[in-house]
């Protein structure tokens, strides 16, 4: 796969369309998979669908927000570098700008009763999302698995679920762990794939040593283990930004869950969300730093590996390490809900919690309309003098 000569679309058209994509992108990845697929297949036939499949599969190999490497990745298709450095910003920056203001409002010391309100519904509503999430991926996940590797499959599930609700900060040793267990297995490699895992902790003990100097390194390093060290993106991201914000006191529980259900609203890449943890923990520069350091590993993988994505895809080692930390990132997702689930207070919550997942799973409502319903019912209750 080579840089395209001349460039099939000009600077200002990557732009704009990838500017529109971050502008209605509500509804997480699948929204954002469907839009650059039309977008880049279907309209202008700038990728075929074959190039388009396989990218997402690249992608997916990747620590970090997938759909925003595939965003940035099919800008540098159409464009280049500098292509795919303006559509990357053009994706990005519509929802950080959303999510700026909405952290204000939200996480501000004395937001209005109806804010309060909105505020408490949309979040008994987040574990039912976290929920759904990990739903809709396990079935396919599942069928996936072969026979023979099936028992492993639901080990790594379990494991996965479990160190999200225990041991957040250090879920990505476990799916790290599960991948190299994985690859041990089913090669002969074994002492390598040990090697991996044991060395990994060294350098994060370090870093979170050395993190403890002041406010912004800390949301320095729990902004990178988001961006660079997260594998399967989304809701996996979320025991790992939750333990350092309640941690490091930068947030009480109810705020985090604030900051997720603002994530989940507003347009663009899920893993915005790391900008209410910034914004809490050292105001809007936080929010910002927190931010450039959550995504510029996107921008790096792809700038630095485009070119050899269908080698990414087609290495055998890389497809079955993804096999084994792949159900673990699964299980990190339904782990979150547990967690999620025992942010919240109120009595009236969990009944909003348990219509939230009728409606997702039973239903199959959209995301976004199912949190604005849950903080629609939050500002009611607020306002006819319910506990908050």
């Amino acid at each position: 796969m080579t840089e395209p000569v001349p460039y099939q679309a000009s600077l200002g058209t990557v732009l704009r369309e990838w500017g529109r994509i971050g502008c209605i992108g509500f509804g997480g990845p699948p929204a954002h998979i469907a839009l650059l697929r039309k977008l880049c297949v279907d309209e202008r036939g700038w990728l075929d669908a074959q190039e388009f499949e396989d990218v997402i599969a690249a992608c997916n190999l990747l620590p970090g927000p997938a759909s925003t490497q595939l965003a940035i990745f099919c800008a540098w298709r159409v464009r280049g570098r500098l292509g795919a450095i303006v559509g990357g910003l053009a994706f990005i920056v519509p929802g950080l700008i959303v999510i700026l203001g909405l952290s204000v409002l939200f996480l501000s010391g004395t937001p209005p009763l109806w804010v309060r309100g909105a505020g408490a519904g949309a979040d008994a509503a987040v574990a039912a999302v976290a929920l759904h999430a990990g739903w809709s991926l396990a079935g396919p996940s599942w069928k996936r698995a072969t026979e023979a590797r099936r028992v492993r499959w639901v080990c790594y599930l379990i494991a996965g679920g479990a160190a999200a609700a225990t041991i957040g900060p250090w879920l990505v040793l476990v799916l790290l762990g599960c991948g190299a267990v994985e690859l041990a297995v089913r090669t002969r490699w074994r002492t390598s794939s040990a090697r991996a895992v044991v060395l990994l902790p060294s350098p994060a003990k370090a870093v979170a040593a050395a993190a403890g100097a002041g406010v912004l390194l800390p949301v320095a390093w729990t902004a990178f283990k988001v961006g660079a060290l997260s594998f399967g993106g989304g809701f996996v991201i979320i025991p790992l930004m939750q333990a350092d914000a309640t941690g490091h006191h930068w947030m009480t529980s109810a705020q985090f869950l604030n900051g997720v259900a603002l994530g989940q609203i507003t347009p663009g890449p899920v893993v915005q969300t790391v900008f209410t943890v910034g914004y809490a923990a050292a105001g809007i520069g936080g929010g910002l730093l927190a931010s450039l350091i959550a995504f510029s590993p996107s921008f790096a993988f792809v700038l630095g590996g485009a070119r050899h994505f269908d080698a990414l895809r087609g290495n055998q080692r890389a497809k079955v390490f993804l096999d084994g930390s792949g159900p673990a990132a699964i299980g990190a997702i339904l782990g979150s809900a547990v967690l999620l689930a025992r942010a919240l207070s109120q009595p009236w919550q969990f009944a909003v919690l348990a219509a939230a997942a009728v409606l997702l799973i039973g239903l199959r409502r959209g995301v976004v309309l199912t949190l604005l319903a849950a903080a629609a019912t939050g500002v009611v209750i607020a306002l006819a003098g319910g506990p908050l």
